[in-house]
């Protein structure tokens, strides 16, 4: 396991030992005591999630508030997406700012986002299986939507607007200073 810092403060990329021979691959997708080393952070997750979307589905951009906030470790079992955190601390020097970073099934990156940050991906290939841990339980009531195109993020979601599937709820999602007082 290595640790790649972003330019997002505490958010971090994991590239794991990836063994492969001819039978295929194994590798360790998370070690708590190698994490914490390498990172100093001590996350006990709580709970896995996972999802299966096409082309074209984005979800996001999600946070949890409060006492609910969710650190997570994502990773794509299957397929390629383009994975975005945002920092929504405002106390942090990077603050505002996104970060995106692809991953596939075959690259075995993982992206740690620590509590306080919103996060979601589109997914660029024919279909994809999107995979993550949490660090606190969902809970609807502090539950947070940015507009993925939000005009002070800028973010580059590699596929026309066009081709952009959005769950509903994810249409009403708002501005990022629309949300700054729930923050």
């Amino acid at each position: 396991m290595q640790i790649e810092a972003t330019p997002l403060q505490d958010c971090y990329i994991i590239h794991d030992t990836v063994f492969a021979d001819s039978r295929g691959y194994f590798f360790e997708s998370f070690n708590a005591q190698k994490f914490t080393e390498l990172t100093g952070v001590n996350t006990p997750f709580v709970q896995d999630n996972q999802s299966s979307s096409t082309r074209g589905v984005l979800r996001g951009l999600h946070a949890q508030t409060g006492e609910h906030a969710q650190a997570k470790l994502v990773r794509v079992l299957s397929g390629k997406v383009l994975d975005v955190a945002v920092d929504l601390r405002k106390y942090s020097p990077s603050f505002g700012k996104a970060f995106s970073i692809e991953l596939t099934g075959d690259n075995h990156k993982q992206l740690y986002i620590p509590r306080g940050f919103a996060h979601g991906f589109v997914v660029l290939s024919d279909t994809a299986v999107f995979f993550y841990k949490c660090d606190n339980f969902y809970n609807k009531e502090s539950e947070l939507g940015i507009l993925y195109n939000d005009p002070q993020l800028n973010i580059n979601w590699q596929l026309p607007k066009a081709d952009i599937i959005l769950s509903e709820k994810d249409k009403n999602n708002f501005l990022l200073a629309d949300v700054l007082h729930r923050l």
